[in-house]
């Protein structure tokens, strides 16, 4: 069943939408890593370089926030009656799934909404008033988190309902530069922003059993992330994950509670962090 969970992917790859707004950094269970806190890599002074015959070269200094952290145990169980999966071939596999699922839900839920809060936040009408441009707005804010970040987003995600709104308020406008972007593909937006990539989430989650959300809904959240980085560079926000027991990062077990009641046990290591604040911006979409 480990084996199976290492190699399972969710058939709507909610594990790449996770990667996209939180990639994983993998760690030992206790760590160090960098928060950038400050603009000191693009000081720029008029004459600080010039030197004077018979003087030093003028001294600078790089003062950087180191913070301890471990990464949490995570994990779900379910408890399955063999009367219940009796005529079911690879039961087994099928809870793992089930519960590897939750738990990726769980994670992108988690870095969507420490995104959302560590963001600066701006209310914007998307709707089909004359004049409207929702990559024009986008394309101001990525200037404005460029110069309050020193470093451009990289990154740029949509939820289900922003995107629509976006698409409908270009398709309203009798412009020929509507028409173009309301049929642009996220790879087409990526190239205009001149980000990385451009990701829409269609992910939903279920609170109960009648009331459902988007995780990401009418949001854009515009950041700055990489994957395969370490714990050093100055990414918006990272997951860092460590081996489970036996190595790999996703460890099941299976237990027989009763005579016909088996326990299935899915457990990872994790731990979501804002390791900078610098740039990230945030549309709420109406």
């Amino acid at each position: 069943l480990t084996n199976y969970a290492v190699g399972f992917k969710d058939p709507n790859n909610i594990e790449a939408t996770l990667e996209f707004f939180a990639p994983k950094v993998p760690v030992n269970r206790r760590f160090e890593y960098a928060a950038a806190t400050n603009l000191e890599e693009f000081y720029s002074e008029t004459i600080d370089d010039e030197r004077a015959i018979g003087a030093d070269f003028a001294s600078v200094k790089y003062t950087e926030s180191k913070v301890n952290a471990k990464t949490t145990n995570r994990g779900l169980c379910i408890d399955v009656d063999l009367d219940e999966v009796a005529d079911k071939a690879n039961w087994r596999e099928m809870y793992t799934g089930k519960l590897l699922r939750r738990l990726q839900r769980n994670s992108l839920r988690r870095a969507v909404a420490l995104l959302a809060a560590a963001a600066t936040n701006t209310a914007k009408t998307w709707d089909t008033t004359a004049g409207k441009d929702p990559d024009q707005d986008v394309m101001s804010d990525l200037v404005t988190a460029a110069t309050s970040a020193g470093v451009r987003p990289t990154r740029i995600g949509y939820g289900d309902t922003a995107w629509s709104k976006r698409a409908l308020a270009h398709r309203a406008q009798s412009t020929a530069g509507g028409f173009a972007s309301a049929g642009m593909t996220t790879e087409q937006l990526a190239q205009f922003f001149a980000v990385d990539q451009v990701l829409i989430s269609k992910e939903r989650y279920a609170s109960s059993s009648t009331a459902k959300s988007e995780v990401v809904s009418n949001l854009v959240l515009m950041f700055n992330a990489e994957s395969g980085v370490s714990t050093e560079d100055s990414s918006n926000i990272k997951r860092f994950i460590s081996p489970v027991e036996g190595g790999g990062y996703v460890r099941v077990y299976e237990q027989q509670v009763t005579e016909k009641r088996y326990r299935i046990v899915v457990e990872h290591y994790e731990l979501t962090k804002i390791t900078s604040t610098l740039g990230i911006r945030k549309f709420t979409v109406s």
